[in-house]
C-alpha cells in the first residue's frame, strides 16, 4: 500500500498561520505607507495567484518579493527583509500539527503502508516546516516542488511518487485541494480522499473519491478500502 499525503492545511494549519502573518503584516504595511499593498491584501488579489506554477515552487522571502513587485515597480532590501522576517516569525509561532495528523500517520504505518509526503513551494521552507513541526521521520520519501521543479498542478510528482515503489499497487493520494490532489491522484489511478479543511475548504470538488471532514474519517476510510481489496 502506498499513501500520498500533501502537507499543508492536510496535516498542518498553513492558512491559519499565514492568516495571522497578514494580520501581523497590516499594521507594518500601514506604518510603511504601503497603501497599495495593503489594499492588494485586503481585496484579496492574492488569490489571482492560486494557479501560478511558479509560486508553488518558491521560498517565502521569494513569495514576499513577488508580492511587493506585484504591486510597486520596485521595493528596498531592506523593507524586504523586515517584511520577510515578521511574516517568518508570525508564520512558524503560529504553525501546529493538525490534533489528528500523528495518529493518522502511526496508524498507516500500523497496517504496513509506504507514506510519501508530495508537497507545493520551495525545499527550504517545507523542510523548515517538518523540522518545526517534527514530522520528517514518519515518511518513507519527501517530494518536493521546489527540488523536482514540478508542482502539483502537473502530474509529474504523482508518477514520480508511483514510480519509487512499483511494487504497491493499492494507492491513496490524501490531501485539501481538489485541483492539485485529488486530480494528480487520479492521473495515477490512485483513490483520492478530499480533507475539508485549510484555505480551499469551500470549493467544490470534481475528482475526490470520498471527502472527509478530518484525518481520523481518512485513515478509516483507507482501512475499509484495504479491507474490501484483501
Amino acid at each position: 500500500m502506498l499513501v500520498l499525503v500533501d502537507l499543508d492545511d492536510t496535516l498542518c494549519n498553513t492558512w491559519e498561520a499565514a492568516r495571522w502573518s497578514v494580520l501581523r503584516l497590516l499594521p507594518h504595511l500601514i506604518r510603511k505607507g504601503k497603501f497599495k499593498a495593503l489594499l492588494y491584501i485586503l481585496t484579496q488579489r492574492y488569490k489571482e495567484l492560486e494557479q501560478s506554477r511558479e509560486l508553488h515552487l518558491l521560498n517565502l522571502d521569494e513569495l514576499v518579493g513577488n508580492f511587493m513587485e506585484r504591486v510597486y515597480k520596485s521595493t528596498s532590501e531592506k523593507d524586504l527583509k523586515e517584511m520577510f522576517e515578521l511574516v517568518d516569525t508570525t508564520f512558524f509561532s503560529n504553525l501546529r500539527v493538525y490534533p489528528d495528523a500523528i495518529d493518522f500517520l502511526k496508524g498507516l504505518k500500523e497496517i504496513g503502508a509506504k507514506i510519501v509526503l508530495i508537497t507545493d513551494s520551495s525545499s527550504e521552507w517545507q523542510r523548515k516546516k517538518l523540522e518545526h513541526l517534527n514530522l520528517k521521520n514518519y515518511f518513507d520519501s519527501l517530494i518536493i516542488s521546489g527540488e523536482t521543479g514540478y508542482s502539483k498542478l502537473e502530474p509529474y510528482n504523482f508518477m514520480l511518487a508511483k514510480r519509487m515503489f512499483p511494487k504497491e499497487r493499492e494507492i491513496y493520494v490524501v490531501g485539501d485541494r481538489d485541483d492539485t490532489d485529488m486530480r494528480g491522484g487520479k492521473e495515477i489511478g490512485a483513490t483520492t480522499i478530499l480533507v475539508r479543511r485549510g484555505y480551499f475548504k469551500s470549493l467544490m470538488p470534481k475528482h475526490a473519491d470520498y471527502i472527509v471532514k478530518d484525518l481520523k474519517e481518512a485513515l478509516e476510510v483507507i482501512k475499509h478500502e484495504h479491507k474490501k481489496r484483501g
